[in-house]
């Protein structure tokens, strides 16, 4: 490896110009001194804003689908509840690179201010759903104009030093992860109020007619509040270089950066070839994508299911928990959580490296899951603590497994391998296919859980016990493909 090699990303020349938006961000990075906190909480605000609409109707979404009366039996409302919870997923993957370009060629902040607006409007009519294809059409909608994530990744990477750029970006992934577990705890505390605290919410109150519209709409005023901070935010796209320079793709110069196992970014080559070409060819860059999509397949089917299993009957191997139960184990857990990103992370990470944790946590969550069927034979205090303490670690692991190396490397690898002006769109790519991948996870689940439920006698993992084993065995492929020859490191 050559010694004197320009270091990736080298500053591009560009001419300031004082009514460029992206030149104004350029020099206020260059007289920033330690790390920017103030831009750091934009991007935590507008993450979690986009995490928790994600998942904050799985602790509510079983009685919702009952509610609607079209599952013919019991273990059927599995079966339809599934369907709404991927269509969040299937419009998201149609749309992001679509909003990728428009934020590629209008900046990151139009796109973000319309993905905070759409979250205040569309989770609110999902909260007042009257009938299943209602619920259905807001959450489609909600995932086709939800177009945070991609857009904060390449805001994050731009508003920030390139000594900071690995904490910006770890901080769009801790934001995310606390948000699939702030979200369905504020879904199960609030949901059907008028039933758990009927001394404030009177059951002829808009409340008590429409029981999950709470819960969605304290994550709509928090998203519009994040909304109105957002009309602060600085936009980080150079305009000018817009007018001035239109790049071919068939002869654009880029630097393609990679992963390099420890947090860092490595240059490879400086090369004139197609941006798509050089992204489909980056063996590291898709290794990488693949294995994410593997673990978030597994995350969200996880979320859907164990709520589904929490709340369904004890006859049919569930715990018959009601929504504001799951919303304290989901709460408990993330406290749990949240210190473990604080105080175990950064030590766990630096002694193994990001490629070790990753599978040490894979190989530890396995057992783990495959004990949850079993404590439905618990009961009382000590079916409570020991499920907390389940869910603590498996969300920790979980976690773990996304953050390091499969969400930070790819983070980081993504946005170092495009130019500004695709960066987003680059984004766009990763979330669309993440977001393909996720679309399968909530039906295939919850089709599979009502499966499930129906094999009670069955002579191979009865009940649960079959959907606790696939979710294992997509782990356990998971974790098979993080070693070589799959899993493609720098220089390999």
């Amino acid at each position: 490896m050559a010694e004197n090699r320009n270091p990736l990303l080298l500053p591009e020349k560009k001419d300031l110009q004082e009514s460029c938006p992206g030149c104004k961000v350029d020099r206020l990075k260059e007289e920033q001194r330690g790390i920017p906190y103030k831009n750091l909480s934009y991007i935590w605000l507008v993450t979690l804003c986009n995490a928790m609409s994600i998942s904050s109707l799985f602790p509510f979404i079983y009685f919702m689908i009952r509610d609607f009366h079209v599952a013919k039996r019991e273990e059927d409302i599995g079966f339809y509840a599934g369907f709404v919870g991927s269509s969040y997923m299937v419009g998201r993957g149609l749309t992001s690179v679509f909003w990728g370009m428009l934020a590629d060629r209008y900046g990151r902040k139009p796109v973000i201010l319309i993905g905070t607006f759409s979250v205040a409007i569309l989770n609110v009519l999902f909260g007042l759903s009257t009938n299943l294809w209602m619920a259905i059409v807001t959450r489609f909608l909600l995932g086709c104009f939800n177009c945070l994530l991609g857009t904060v990744r390449a805001y994050a990477t731009e508003i920030c030093k390139d000594e900071h750029r690995a904490l910006a970006l770890s901080v769009v992934s801790t934001s995310r992860g606390l948000g699939l577990i702030i979200g369905p705890a504020i879904g199960g505390f609030f949901a059907a109020p008028a039933e758990k605290y009927p001394t404030i919410f009177a059951k002829s109150s808009i409340f008590g007619r429409f029981p999950y519209f709470l819960p969605c709409l304290l994550l709509s005023t928090y998203a519009f509040g994040v909304f109105i901070c957002c009309w602060w935010l600085p936009e980080t796209l150079h305009m000018h270089n817009l007018e001035k320079k239109k790049p071919d793709s068939r002869d654009l110069e880029i630097s393609c950066g990679v992963y390099d196992g420890t947090g860092n970014i490595t240059e490879v080559d400086r090369h004139k070839s197609s941006s798509k070409a050089s992204l489909w060819k980056n063996w590291p860059l898709m290794s990488t994508v693949i294995v994410y999509c593997v673990f978030s397949l597994q995350e969200i089917a996880y979320t859907e299911v164990f709520s589904l299993w929490a709340v369904s009957d004890k006859k049919y191997g569930g715990l018959s928990f009601s929504s504001e139960e799951v919303g304290e184990v989901l709460a408990i857990s993330g406290l749990g959580l949240l210190l473990f990103q604080l105080l175990l992370y950064p030590p766990v990470e630096k002694i193994l490296g990001p490629i070790r944790s990753t599978r040490l946590s894979a190989a530890i969550s396995i057992p783990f899951l495959a004990s949850y069927p079993y404590t439905a034979m618990l009961s009382g205090l000590t079916l409570h603590i020991v499920l907390n303490l389940a869910t603590m670690i498996r969300n920790a692991l979980s976690q773990l497994l996304l953050k390091v190396s499969v969400i930070t490397g790819i983070f980081i690898l993504l946005n170092n391998a495009v130019p500004q002006h695709q960066r987003a769109a680059a984004n766009g790519f990763s979330m669309t296919a993440m977001s393909i991948t996720k679309a399968f996870g909530p039906a295939s689940a919850g089709a599979l859980f009502s499966w499930a439920q129906k094999r009670q006698v069955a002579s191979f993992l009865p009940g649960d016990q079959m959907v606790f084993f696939v979710l294992n065995l997509i782990q356990l492929l998971g974790l098979v493909l993080t070693f070589k020859p799959f899993l493609a490191l720098p220089g390999e």
